[in-house]
């Protein structure tokens, strides 16, 4: 059997060299030949020198270099394109997805477990304000996709050959989420838990900014709920309406003044803001819609030629 495990590089000089010696060191007891493919996310530090020279010194490491910063989840999608194994591990390089779970991954795998999920117990460098976004998140993304999605499962899996297959033919949208798309492809699927340690260096690639991005992309990406709500609004609106409506009537059969000034003002306040919001929510999936049809390619590698 052979696995590969993909590894999404931006920037990482510092630990780089740490990650082979520690992934080496793992490997070399596992019952399987591994390949270590890296691919370089556009980084603008020594990250790619470092791996080009791993390469040269080590046949079991390839490498794939974009021509630019595409994104860590387009980085983990081309890792899976060009991946040969049986078996396909994504994981990061700053060392929170540790190498020593391997062994128990593969294990899985060997069990029948198409998906093997690594779901974080905790994370040594996550405040409470990263845990209750990230709570916060799942709760929402669960109670408006179709689908169920495990709380705190991250970009630490594994996939076997067939499930790759499908993500390489099938799961091609321009905004993707890959840890959620892994969980709704079917199949058997494993989760496995573990404890994220801080990184051996360096600093977090994803800023806030990015983190936002990407929970409006996922929650895009599986579910049209958001959408929905200029309809309910439009609904409890035009109730409230009929209510004002009647209510006028009411007051003017009876000759008795009508305010009505605060009354308007709230309510065409409250209309207009609801207004906006369900442009700006049909606004951005036109955007996805828009992306999807410009058909532009998710990466673009400085040399189809990767090294094998």
């Amino acid at each position: 059997m052979k696995c590969t495990l993909v590894v999404s590089v931006y920037n990482e000089e510092q630990v780089l060299e740490q990650f082979y010696g520690e992934v080496t060191r793992v490997a070399a007891g596992l019952d399987c030949d591994v390949e270590l493919l890296m691919v370089d996310d556009g980084s603008s530090d020594g990250s790619a020198a470092i791996m080009e020279r791993l390469a040269a010194a080590d046949s079991r490491v390839r490498t794939l270099h974009f021509s630019r910063n595409f994104g860590h989840e387009a980085a983990m999608l081309a890792g899976i394109d060009h991946a040969t194994g049986d078996a396909v591990v994504c994981m990061d390089a700053d060392l929170q997805h540790p190498p020593a779970l391997l062994p128990d991954m593969l294990r899985a795998y060997g069990e029948g477990a198409d998906v093997v999920t690594m779901v974080r117990r905790e994370r040594a460098d996550g405040g409470w304000l990263r845990r209750l976004t990230s709570k916060a998140f799942y709760r929402i993304i669960n109670r408006m996709a179709d689908c169920s999605l495990e709380p705190n499962a991250s970009d630490f899996f594994l996939v076997s050959v067939r499930v790759a297959q499908v993500l390489r033919t099938q799961y091609r949208e321009r905004t993707r989420f890959l840890r959620g798309f892994i969980q709704t492809v079917g199949f058997e699927r494993r989760s496995l838990a573990f404890d994220a340690p801080e990184r051996a260096a360096g600093q977090s690639k994803y800023s806030l900014h990015r983190l936002v991005r990407l929970s409006l992309g996922a929650i895009a990406s599986f579910s049209k709920a958001p959408l929905r709500m200029g309809l309910y609004g439009g609904l409890a609106f035009g109730l409230l309406s009929v209510a004002l409506i009647v209510y006028s009537i009411v007051m003017w059969i009876v000759q008795r003044p009508v305010g009505g000034y605060t009354t308007l003002i709230i309510f065409l306040s409250a209309f207009a803001c609801i207004l906006l919001l369900v442009m700006g929510l049909i606004g951005y999936y036109i955007g996805l819609i828009f992306d999807e049809v410009k058909g532009r390619p998710i990466y673009i590698l400085k040399d189809d030629n990767d090294r094998c």
